[in-house]
């Protein structure tokens, strides 16, 4: 048996981390004490006390690190990919507002701009998967654009209206530093209006302008002055899955969610009946929709409005689609089964 002093200096966490750790159940001693109080820990435990002061030290949280000490290693290791994924997205986040805050204590100087080599018929599915979101609302100016999210590996493009949001990504070669801007959506239309062939397109990010250039041709802008919201705090960052994954037939589902007896549930919204989509699983691994005389109250079960539905089943691309459900509060996911990179949500109605 390890003394807390002893497991302390075998594993590298200091005696109140070890303290700390007892008492959130993430790493119980074998043995307490009953007279004296004092821990006592087993040789099994220094391993795993080891990966408590690991993972402690590269700042995973500490539901994390318990999920760890108790999983697989197939699954720990997606805790792990999961986590730097976050300390990646939180560097290039560090390095955008560095940038910004450079212009605000000098504003003569001009932030580096990034140029961007990428495909022309990735870009434009890009563009596509994410254009019907876009705002167009004028109280809220810094949506009615594209936000193009600029990182080592490419550029991720972002469109929401508060009401849905898509998300997708292109692989490019990047050259200059990560950088964010809005891209007005006049100028996204003109620049989506050159991506027509299947060659490459060069896009440049930063130092005040958009500008995308394709084979001589090029449309540029200014992007918009308004700082994009957050919208990774929408999505689901943990490695849990959602709690009803269904892949579906478009046709099949824009067709039942097109007719003319579609069933709907009434609710009311500004003194005025709203009809609402409600979908839930069809008791086959699939989903279908649920009318007014059927109970709401099924834990999976999510209303939305019809016509987001369908332009998301539009976006999507795709003859089939996957939609994650994962409770009446939480957003509709609309996936494409071969594609991870490019999503929409949908944002629930109360039901």
């Amino acid at each position: 048996m390890h003394s807390i002093g002893a497991l302390a200096r075998a594993s590298g966490l200091t005696v109140s981390a070890l303290r700390f750790y007892d008492s959130a159940g993430v790493l119980v001693p074998a043995r307490v004490d009953p007279v004296t109080g004092y821990r006592w820990y087993t040789d099994d435990q220094v391993r795993p006390a080891r990966l408590v002061a690991g993972l402690r030290r590269v700042g995973m949280p500490v539901a994390e690190i318990a999920a760890a000490l108790r999983s697989e290693p197939a699954a720990v290791h997606r805790l792990l990919d999961a986590h730097l994924r976050r300390l990646e997205d939180g560097l290039a986040d560090a390095r955008r507002e560095l940038s910004r805050i450079r212009t605000l204590v000098d504003p003569e100087e001009q932030p580096m701009s990034t140029r961007l080599t990428l495909s022309c018929a990735d870009l434009a599915a890009a563009v596509d998967a994410v254009r019907f979101a876009v705002g167009t609302d004028p109280d809220l100016p810094a949506l009615t654009g594209v936000l193009l999210d600029v990182a080592a590996a490419g550029v991720t493009l972002v469109a929401t209206d508060r009401h849905r949001l898509a998300v997708a990504q292109v692989d490019a070669d990047v050259d200059g530093p990560a950088v964010r801007a809005v891209a007005p959506v006049d100028l996204v239309d003109r620049a989506r209006a050159l991506l027509d062939g299947a060659g490459k397109v060069e896009l440049t990010v930063g130092g005040g302008a958009v500008v995308v250039s394709v084979g001589g041709r090029t449309v540029e802008g200014a992007p918009l002055p308004y700082d994009f919201p957050d919208h990774r705090r929408l999505l689901h960052a943990g490695p849990d899955r959602p709690a009803h994954r269904a892949t579906v037939d478009v046709a099949a589902l824009r067709a039942a969610l097109t007719s003319p007896d579609a069933p709907v549930v009434h609710r009311e919204h500004a003194g005025a009946a709203l009809p609402v989509t409600v979908l839930g699983p069809d008791g086959r691994g699939g989903v279908r929709l649920y009318g007014e005389d059927e109970p709401t109250g099924d834990a999976f079960r999510v209303g939305v409005n019809a016509g987001y539905l369908l332009q998301a089943l539009a976006a999507g691309a795709r003859g089939q689609l996957v939609l994650e459900l994962d409770g009446p509060i939480t957003p509709l996911a609309v996936r494409r089964p071969d594609d991870d990179a490019a999503f929409s949500i949908l944002m629930p109605i109360r039901l």
